[in-house]
This record gives C-alpha cells, structure tokens and sequence, in this order.
C-alpha cells in the first residue's frame, strides 16, 4: 500500500510540477504527516525531490527528471475501459485504480501531450445518467462484479414485473451493462439463453463455487440485440393524435424518440396542430405519457380518448 502511494506521489510531481504537503495530501487522502515521511523516503532512496519554503512553496523533482514506474497493475489495466466514466468506476469498487491507471497514462505522454489530455479533461466531463431521476441502489453490484469478473456461478433471487414477482434463479455471469445511469446483469439461464436483468431489482445473490466455461460471448452485440428486440416488443398498438404548437415545443423535453419523430414528420394545419399517428406501449401508459405533455388531443383509439377525459375529469373534480 506505501509503496503505491510512494509511486502516486513520484508521478503527481512528474507531472504537475511543484505542489504543496496539503495538495499533496489531499490528492493521496492521507495527511500532511504522512506526506512528509513519504518524502523523506523517496529523498532517502535516491529520488532527486526538494522543498521550496515560504507561501508559494512546495515539493518539486529536480528540472529533466522522470521516471519510468509507469506500469499498470492488473486491477489498474482493468480500469482503463472506464476512465471517462469515474461514477462507474466508483460504483464497481474501481475508484482507487482508475485514480492511479489516469496518473501512470498521463506520466507516459510526452509534456505538450500531457498539456493536451489535461485540457480535455478541464472542459469535458460525461454524465451518463439521465435527467430528473435519482439514482439507483445497487447494493449487490459489487457481488455481481465479482461473479463476471471470476466466471462464478451465481444463485441470485429476483424481483420482475410480472407473477411471481419473486424468483430464484441460478446463473452464469456473462457481464455487466450501464444503460442510462442503470446496471443490467447479462448471464445464461437455465434454459440456455442470455438474460438481462436489472441488478437494482437484485434482493440476493451469492456466489457459488462452482466456475463456468466462458462461452464466445459478444457483450457489445448482445446489448445492441437486446435494445432493439425490446423496442420491437415495447409498441403493441398505435394511436391518432393531434399536438398543438405548444405540446410540440414540450416535446422537446419527453424522452420519447418514436412519439417526437411521428409529430416532427408531420404537417401543422392553419392553426398550427399537428395531427400524427405515434405508436403506444399501451392505452394507459399512452394516456399518462400525452397527460404530461399537455396541449393534445386524442383522436383514436376511443379506450385512449376515454382514459384521458376521465382522468383530466379526476383532476378537475378534485379543484373544484
């Protein structure tokens, strides 16, 4: 553990220049005490590192020194895939080792290549998740990390939307996928095919002893079948609809890619509504997606147009 932070601390001066004991500290969560015998340790094996006093001083390496203790440990290498996304990474216990994988990366780059990352890093910064949600508990992904990452068979216990709502199950981990802010476990059932299932409605898992013969697996192409095999079962039906000027512009805000694209192929009339045919996952889930546009008007099917009048009659009751 010394040795690793003695390593961070050579590469954050090879790399950043002079740096105080508190910056120091703060980069390698330890405290300026520790600083201190870290430094004086790597004086004493022969590291050409001084102190410069007063307000504007610090630690720096002596001018042309670098070193070449770059390499990735295993756990380091593992985390590379993820370093534009430090959310994820913190969330499968990686935290640590993409920290120390994105130092050793920027201690091998030439110094105007260094510069180059360091201002990509200052002015763009991904956030997977999508607005208005909160994030997801996923108390058991780490668990779930640990299987795919061992080829472990799991027994897990899951939650699903239809019934029984709770089964029991044991898996092979094949992967895990980060959809939109949300884990998704990908492993072969019982019956042979890969499944995903959403690892916030994992209520147990454990890993067996017993391993599994990885199979020719393509995470990426799975994932790709998957999406669009479930917007093929997603629609069962479409409805008539007509949006007026305003609910057009809110649209801009819905997720909801094959509504927003029926209404832009559209054409507005002399009072500027657009009349679309959008497809629909169902009656009531229609009803509540148009309800919080605002500004429609349902033409067909007559089950839709019924639920919206009885439920805007709902809200009109209850104000009076």
């Amino acid at each position: 553990m010394r040795a690793s932070r003695l390593v961070n601390l050579l590469l954050l001066l090879q790399n950043r220049g002079r740096l105080t004991a508190q910056e120091l500290a703060d980069e390698l969560e330890v405290s300026v005490r520790t600083v201190y015998r870290d430094v004086e340790a790597l004086g004493a094996a022969g590291i050409p590192i001084y102190g410069e006093p007063g307000h504007d001083g610090g630690y720096r390496l002596v001018e042309g020194y670098r070193t070449r203790l770059t390499g990735l440990t295993g756990p380091e290498a593992g985390a590379l895939f993820l370093t534009g996304l430090p959310g994820a990474a913190a969330e499968l216990g990686l935290g640590a080792e993409l920290a120390a994988t994105q130092l050793k990366l920027s201690a091998a780059l030439p110094p105007e290549q260094r510069v180059r990352a360091e201002r990509m890093r200052e002015r763009f910064h991904l956030d997977a998740p999508g607005w208005y949600r909160r994030p997801e508990e996923v108390p058991l992904l780490m668990t779930a990390a640990d299987a795919v990452w061992e080829d472990r068979r799991m027994r897990i216990r899951y939650r699903r939307w239809e019934a029984p709502r709770e089964v029991d199950r044991e898996v092979s981990p094949l992967g895990l996928v980060l959809k939109a802010g949300r884990w998704y476990l990908i492993a072969l059932g019982g019956r042979g095919g890969a499944v995903a299932y959403r690892v916030a409605n994992l209520l147990a898992a454990e890993i067996l002893a017993e391993t599994f013969e990885r199979p020719d697996f393509d995470l990426g192409g799975y994932w790709q079948e998957y999406l669009a095999d479930f917007e093929g079962r997603r629609w069962t039906g479409t409805a008539v609809v007509r949006f007026s000027p305003a609910a057009r512009e809110r649209l801009r805000d819905v997720e909801h890619d094959a509504m927003s694209a029926a209404v832009r192929d559209g054409e507005p009339d002399a009072n500027g509504w657009i009349t679309a045919t959008i497809p629909i996952e169902s009656p009531a889930a229609a009803a509540t997606d148009l309800l919080r546009i605002g500004g429609i008007e349902a033409v067909s099917p007559p089950e839709l147009r019924d639920l919206i009048r009885r439920r805007a009659q709902e809200v009109l009751d209850l104000h009076g």
